[in-house]
């Protein structure tokens, strides 16, 4: 084979590290962009804080997943008792003592259960088997493993066997707070009406009720109820309202609760009848370079070839940091400009809305905007919003214009927030409902919004 040399044009896009790091910060939210400057304050001594401060983060986490099979069947029957989401928290850090058992260190509900324990005179094996079954506990105060399964983690020299861990969980669930280590929903509730006044109206009808009509109840089927529990519609009310009285998760209120901060980088206004935006000074960093360092560089020019870099270094945060936040006044302006009606009249009023759109109107590619609308917050009098909450699909109408999908769900709550509760509307009555409104909406795209309103359908809507 011969050999030959060719020469070859050709381009190829480089991403300088003053790019990189343009992107990079426009990417990040407000407590993020903080504390990324926080540490280039610490790693470069040309670089100062015009206020002096500090810049401001708050704690951020994850919510930990749960046990899906128990937790679905539990969710069901507090969607029809109306009642809040579950608190969760971290989990604690365990130490095995000598015996194999765990002790509770950390988390409020099992610090709560370990001081009751501390009290309870018992002996030094019921202890152990106690202090383990509360380790076991869920946040919920939920105890989601069998006791054969807990036994087979224990060591076999022990010789503890499922009843023996029985007669432990017993003495839990006498503890406080009341409905303490049920294994599921219907013994949580039976513990707490166990613990009432004999004498309690319509009490034995509840606790056959929790134990062996959950599911009936869960489905809204309160004719069935009735039949079954011999009950006339007041007397049914009362029971109905003497269950909902009662805790589902008798340990939430003992979880640490999961702040989140978020801080808005821009303020929206109307000022003589327009809407504009301000971008929030406290989020704004000032910086600038030190005058000390930067007088020694130029006064000694050799041997300064590390501070020449860090000079540089500072210059361009400063620069891309006001970039940034220009970028983001520009982006939010034209983001306002576009949704002023809904500002005027709320989200029925929201238009569709793409990135494509902002990108034509201030000059920057799509994926400039992405960055810009991800994580970035804007304070408004109808309240506090991400940038990407006024982006939305659009939706057909009668007289071949579009509605935003926001609007959609905002009429679709508004219908439902208004219908009769005990006559609740179908997916179909709605779909009728807006086209008479001029909206063309399929039956199965209002079951989609409806599922992301985190509304149940007809049936389970229904009540007496």
């Amino acid at each position: 084979m011969k050999q030959s040399l060719q020469l070859r044009l050709h381009q190829q896009l480089t991403l300088t590290p003053q790019l990189q790091q343009s992107i990079r910060l426009l990417q990040l939210s407000t407590l993020e962009l903080g504390q990324e400057i926080s540490q280039m304050l610490q790693d470069n001594p040309l670089l100062e804080r015009l206020d002096g401060e500090d810049s401001f983060d708050g704690p951020a986490g994850e919510a930990p997943a749960d046990e899906a099979v128990r937790q679905e069947q539990r969710d069901e029957v507090y969607e029809e008792m109306a009642w809040g989401d579950r608190a969760v928290g971290p989990a604690p850090d365990d130490d095995d003592d000598e015996h194999g058992f765990q002790q509770a260190e950390s988390g409020n509900l099992r610090q709560h259960l370990a001081e009751q324990l501390g009290l309870t005179p018992l002996t030094t094996r019921d202890r152990q088997l106690i202090a383990f079954l509360i380790e076991a506990l869920d946040d919920d105060g939920y105890l989601t493993a069998s006791l054969e399964e807990l036994a087979e983690l224990l060591p076999e020299e022990l010789e503890i066997d499922p009843v023996e861990l029985h007669a432990a969980l017993g003495m839990l669930q006498s503890f406080e707070p009341t409905g303490i280590g049920a294994r599921d929903l219907g013994e949580c509730l039976w513990l707490q009406l166990n613990a009432l006044p004999g004498d309690t109206p319509h009490l034995q009808a509840a606790k056959t009720l929790v134990r062996e009509h959950l599911v009936l109840l869960a489905d809204r089927e309160y004719g069935k109820l009735k039949k079954l529990l011999n009950l006339d519609d007041s007397q049914f009310m009362q029971l109905r309202q003497l269950v909902t009285s009662l805790e589902p998760r008798p340990g939430a209120a003992y979880a640490p609760v999961d702040t989140r901060y978020v801080v808005p980088d821009v303020f929206v206004k109307k000022v003589k009848g327009l809407w504009m935006v301000s971008l929030n000074a406290n989020a704004v960093p000032k910086l600038r370079i030190n005058e000390m360092y930067a007088g020694i560089l130029r006064n000694n020019r050799e041997g300064g070839a590390s501070l020449s870099t860090q000079l540089q270094e500072a210059r361009w945060l400063i620069k891309n940091v006001q970039q940034r936040f220009e970028t983001i006044l520009k982006v939010s302006q034209a983001i306002v400009d576009r949704q002023r009606m809904f500002f005027e009249h709320g989200e029925v009023a929201m238009r569709p809305l793409t990135l494509k759109e902002i990108a034509e109107t201030v000059e920057l590619h799509e994926s400039t905007i992405s960055r810009v609308t991800t994580q970035k917050f804007m304070m408004t009098p109808r309240g506090l919003f991400e940038f990407k909450y006024f982006f939305g699909s659009a939706l057909a109408t009668e007289e071949g214009g579009a509605a935003s999908s926001t609007a959609m769900r905002a009429l679709i709550k508004q219908f439902i927030d208004a219908e009769n509760h005990a006559k609740p509307l179908s997916d179909s009555a709605i779909s009728e409902l807006l086209g008479k409104q001029g909206f063309v909406v399929a039956r199965r795209t209002i079951a989609k919004y409806r599922d992301l309103l985190s509304i149940p359908p007809a049936n389970q809507r229904k009540s007496m």
